[in-house]
């Protein structure tokens, strides 16, 4: 998707990075780019490979690391941004440090946006559990979540900073009520356990966007979308969704509904051609290892470019 001459919107994306596979970085960077944003990447973790292999190895960067690079832009004055991007990260005083970053970034640029994927954990065969060390949720709640814009918690992570559970979609919107009352006028649980009305095989997304009318109101909406569920457990699906959802806000500033719509659509697309190849590597009845469910991100350019509609929104 072409910007206009001498239109350039840039991302600062600060999440993980891995050197066989497609989640953090190289799994935001790829979409963005292709959807017409330039995108510089700082790494919180450098891994060989995403942590539900069996191994891995590699290093998690402090918040002095972080700021080194930082003030490296800083001399050089490129620290003009359009959006900042935020994902996993392992490190407490490195999440804090982002925030110094992007207040100092927005006080730079006032009309910023910050989206933060606030990666904390996810729920297996029904029970939650964090994947980042405890003492990040404190810091997400009370430092990280004020100053972002637009956030894209799971469920269980969405249930984690608000200390509330969700047991149906009235507790859904809820529970997004809170997360918009923290600062973020955009909020969308990627992924829940809620039953879908067209049956257990579709998996429900949810949104919220809260807008300030020029008289002053504040109007909401509220959507949900459902989609095919694949039986697999991907990698890296958290770091797609955010970042296409920056991306497709993006191009429609004033349509959250068909950017959830596209997002969600490129999802089910990049999920559905993965899990084809990863069965035909697998072989017949053999089910599919981390590896070969590695996201098929070059293969589906076309979908996350122009994505085919599968889903349309329903406005709560």
């Amino acid at each position: 998707m072409e910007l206009p001459v001498g239109t350039e919107c840039r991302v600062l994306s600060i999440q993980s990075h891995v050197v066989r596979g497609y989640v953090g970085n190289k799994a935001a960077a790829f979409p963005l780019q292709i959807l017409g944003l330039e995108v510089d990447t700082v790494n919180s973790v450098q891994f060989c490979n995403h942590t539900g292999y069996t191994h891995w190895k590699g290093q998690v960067l402090n918040a002095e690391e972080l700021q080194e690079l930082y003030e490296g832009l800083k001399l050089n004055q490129v620290t003009r941004y359009d959006y900042v991007l935020t994902g996993y990260m392992r490190d407490a005083s490195f999440l804090a440090r982002v925030v110094d970053i992007v207040q100092e970034l927005k006080q730079q640029n006032p009309k910023l946006v910050y989206v933060c994927d606030p990666v904390l954990g996810d729920k297996w065969n029904g029970e939650g559990s964090m994947y980042v060390p405890e003492e990040l949720l404190p810091v997400y709640k009370n430092l990280v979540v004020p100053v972002a814009d637009i956030i894209t918690p799971n469920q269980f992570e969405a249930e984690l900073l608000t200390g509330r559970k969700i047991h149906s979609q009235e507790e859904a919107v809820q529970v997004m009520d809170i997360l918009h009352s923290y600062g973020p006028h955009t909020v969308v649980i990627t992924s829940s356990d809620l039953p879908a009305s067209r049956g257990a095989e579709y998996l429900v997304t949810l949104g919220s966007q809260r807008r300030v009318e020029e008289g002053g109101q504040t109007h909401t909406l509220r959507i949900s979308l459902e989609l095919p569920r694949v039986d697999a457990v991907f990698v890296g699906t958290g770091d797609l969704f955010a970042s296409m959802l920056l991306a497709w806000t993006h191009h429609h500033p004033n349509n959250f509904k068909l950017a959830c719509e596209k997002t969600v659509s490129a999802m089910h697309h990049v999920l559905q051609r993965t899990i084809r190849s990863a069965r035909l590597l697998a072989g017949p009845g053999i089910r599919p290892s981390y590896a070969q469910l590695e996201l098929r991100m070059v293969q589906s350019k076309r979908d996350i470019e122009n994505p085919e509609l599968i889903v349309t929104a329903i406005v709560l």
